[in-house]
């Protein structure tokens, strides 16, 4: 038997693959992808197939674009690989 947090990823894969394209869906999977904390201070917006990232400072810029390959490859898994080809982060 498998605990309900197996089942959690898929689930919210179809989810939000299935949902219509909005800047709520965009910051949720978001979220989803860096956790909590970095959701907490970063600020993104989807402009075409790039998603601006805003941190807070310095030391976040430099730890989104450290973790810039599992991010964008959880995003793609999570929005589908046409929707975020590129991360551009920002301080």
């Amino acid at each position: 038997m498998h605990s309900i947090t197996h089942a959690l990823p898929g689930a919210l894969t179809e989810l939000l693959r299935h949902a219509p394209l909005s800047d709520g869906k965009v910051t949720f999977a978001w979220t989803a992808a860096v956790g909590a904390a970095v959701g907490r201070v970063t600020h993104v917006k989807l402009e075409r197939d790039v998603l601006i990232v805003e941190a807070a400072s310095v030391e976040w810029s430099r730890e989104v674009r450290r973790s810039s390959g599992v991010i964008l490859h959880r995003l793609q898994t999570l929005l589908g690989t046409d929707t975020v080809r590129t991360l551009e982060v920002r301080t």
